[in-house]
């Protein structure tokens, strides 16, 4: 029960942000292109990619936390549905060069975004253990001082 509570709470905090991202039109261009959609899902992979790789590497977050953020948050942050909608209205309108680029630049960005979450994750990772090893190495001197 308490991982559909998380879920829920992660997915109303994601809601929310992917509404406030899509009404403030941030990324407001006259294209054919749906800019935001293409930032919500490219921002939430690399989201995904950075916080699942930090979990499962060096976290140890409680499994039910892990579903609220990623199935929760990023999951109702990013949506799969949006995109398909958006391409399908492109090609209805016959604007098919927009449509093909638009999944195109959607899927190259998109596995970009998730490569560069995992190296930012990893890079992230190997600094908060060498953090985590000098604050080791800083107490355990300060053992040595009170002992002597």
């Amino acid at each position: 029960m308490r991982k559909y509570i998380f879920i829920g709470l992660g997915g109303f905090f994601g809601a929310i942000l992917r509404s406030f991202i899509k009404n403030t039109n941030i990324l407001n261009h006259n294209t054919l292109i749906p800019f935001d959609t293409l930032f919500i899902n490219i921002s939430g992979s690399f989201m995904l990619a950075f916080i699942l790789t930090t979990v499962i590497k060096y976290l140890k977050i409680d499994e039910n936390i892990q579903l609220g953020i990623s199935t929760g948050f990023v999951g109702t942050y990013t949506t799969f549905s949006t995109l398909c909608k958006e391409m399908v209205a492109l090609i209805t309108n016959k604007f098919y060069y927009a449509a093909i680029s638009y999944v195109i630049i959607s899927l190259l960005i998109g596995f970009t975004a998730v490569y560069l979450g995992i190296f930012a994750a990893n890079k992230f990772n190997s600094a908060m253990k060498k953090f985590q090893n000098k604050s080791d190495n800083e107490k355990n001197i300060q053992d040595i001082d009170d002992i002597i």
